[in-house]
């Protein structure tokens, strides 16, 4: 009862004019950057937080949930009508969404879409109320070997995801490191990756990297390969369901809920495998099973409120850890650190008013996400118009202004340009963004809980490894060793909902160009270039 009268005064925070007006203005922008392809919610928080350093921190980042929910929805729109997924959750989408576009059912693909992240996100925010609590409290109790031992399990498994290449994600998180390490070391005070440069004395400033890798490596991707032929949009019409769909959908709601909160809740990188488990559920339960591929309802009802749910459940551990399991979140982390706010367990002690306000917001975010979206579904199509020559200047124009705005140093636009270049250079060659920024931002974290612990057994590495952190080292090694033991195994001792998943991601990326076996979110932007640029 405690987390529910806590929600309660969190209303009391998230319910001020000021902040309503911000939840508001997030989920607008959110579902707007969310339709465009190739720009998504990460890239737009990143593009804002050195703008919104004079805000309160409680409404700036209740504007980023908004930012981070409509972002999700918004991927559908052009999931539904381009077969262009706008984020990398949203791919699964575009297989049944695109195709009862295609027969003219656009308006109930947006409609069962938009209900079904409402329900799947008002139910998952008030399990991450209940939820996220009590695993704060627990979190108190853990050790820095402990701590450091679930760090090395959230970089593994956000490298290890279903369908992507561990060496590539391996490597992106080994830049992310590297560039994390740069600065004064505060332990031993000595210099480390600075080249004798004054200016990198003091590290590079997160929201410069996060602005770099983002922002101005995507628009110099979309720069190198702009397409310059008209998108032709499916028009959507008013988006109303029967009641044929209406039983259709409900259940796969309710399950795409069940399924994406566990899986956002555990540093595993993102909503990518279980939209993909969703929708292979859905087309087994299903008394319809051959629309499937056809235009099937519930293919776009259930991974839609995975989507969400997972959104949700992504926060658990960012608010009670310190452990972002999304781009997204990883950005938000950084804007709560950026205010000199320590994320972790002592979060909901230390700032209540934050948190609870930040939970309440999402159900506020999540009615006028609703209320938005399904009379606007045909504005949003029109944004797809928008040339992407000017889209993309602007975002270069507005990603200097805020990194100069970071820091007023003038060696932030160099650092800028570089970052923007190495972003560039790691879409080319398949290199994942979110390792990158998830090794910036709990890289020095994890080396200060490695310390601690080393520390307290007077460097006895056998300090790293107490009871809590053997049970994370056993579930890492399963997951390194997963891969082999699978081929190992005979056929039928693997899951057959798993290696159905696994099939149709592959499938799926090959429909919309991912040959690479690389992050979605990181390859998507290779279907809507298309090959004459």
């Amino acid at each position: 009862m405690d987390a529910l009268n806590q929600l309660l005064v969190g209303f009391g925070t998230a319910l001020t004019p000021e902040n309503l007006l911000y939840a508001f203005l997030g989920v607008l922008l959110g579902t707007a950057i969310g339709v465009l392809p190739g720009i998504g919610p990460a890239m737009t928080i990143a593009l804002l937080l050195p703008l919104t350093r004079g805000l309160d921190v409680t409404s700036a980042l209740i504007m980023f949930a908004g930012i981070y929910y409509g972002g999700m929805y918004g991927g559908s729109t052009t999931s539904i009508l381009l077969n262009t997924p706008g984020e990398s959750a949203s791919v699964v989408t575009a297989i049944e969404g695109n195709k009862m576009a295609k027969s003219g059912r656009a308006a109930q693909a947006l409609a069962t879409a938009a209900i079904g992240s409402f329900v799947a996100g008002t139910i998952a925010t008030l399990a991450l109320a209940l939820v996220a609590p009590t695993v704060a409290d627990l979190a108190v109790e853990v050790s820095p070997a402990d701590f450091f031992a679930i760090m090395l399990l959230a970089f593994i498994a956000v490298t290890s995801v279903l369908g992507s290449s561990r060496v590539r994600g391996l490597a992106a998180l080994g830049i992310g490191l590297t560039i994390g390490l740069i600065g004064i070391d505060k332990t031993s005070g000595q210099q480390r990756l600075t080249f004798g440069i004054p200016e990198l004395a003091d590290g590079i400033d997160v929201i410069v990297v996060a602005v770099g890798l983002f922002a101005v490596g995507e628009a110099l991707w979309t720069a190198a390969h702009l397409r310059r032929k008209p998108i032709d949009v499916i028009p959507v019409g008013n988006p109303r369901m029967n009641r044929s769909d209406w039983s259709r959908s409900w259940k796969p709601w309710l399950r795409g809920t069940a399924i994406g909160f566990p899986f956002g809740a555990i540093p595993a990188g993102g909503a990518e495998i279980p939209t993909f488990l969703s929708y292979v559920t859905e087309k087994r339960l299903s008394k319809h099973p051959e629309e499937f591929g056809k235009g099937a309802i519930e293919g776009v009802a259930g991974p839609e409120a995975t989507n969400n749910a997972s959104a949700a459940g992504g926060l658990v551990p960012m608010l009670t850890l310190g452990i972002p399991t999304t781009a997204t979140a990883a950005i938000m982390l950084a804007a709560i650190q950026s205010y000199g706010i320590e994320p972790g367990p002592q979060l909901f002690d230390n700032e209540p008013e934050l948190v609870w306000g930040l939970i309440a917001s999402l159900f506020i975010g999540n009615t006028v996400l609703l209320v938005l979206n399904l009379p606007l579904a045909p504005v949003w199509a029109k944004l797809l118009r928008i040339p992407r020559s000017y889209l993309y200047a602007g975002i270069l124009f507005f990603s200097s202004l805020g990194a100069y705005a970071a820091n007023a140093n003038p060696f932030d636009l160099f650092l800028l340009l570089v970052i923007g270049a190495l972003g560039f250079m790691m879409r080319r060659y398949g290199l994942p963004v979110l390792p990158a920024i998830i090794g910036v931002i709990l890289g020095p974290f994890a080396e200060e809980k490695l310390r601690m612990a080393l520390q307290l057994s007077n460097g006895d590495v056998g300090g790293l490894f107490e009871p809590i952190s053997v049970v994370v080292y056993c579930i890492v090694g399963l997951i390194v060793l997963w891969p082999l033991v699978r081929r190992l195994l005979p056929r039928k001792a693997v899951p057959s909902v798993l290696e159905e998943a696994a099939h149709e991601i592959e499938e799926s990326h090959h429909q919309h160009g991912l040959t690479d076996s690389v992050s979605v979110e990181t390859n998507k932007r290779s279907h809507w270039e298309g090959p004459g640029m």
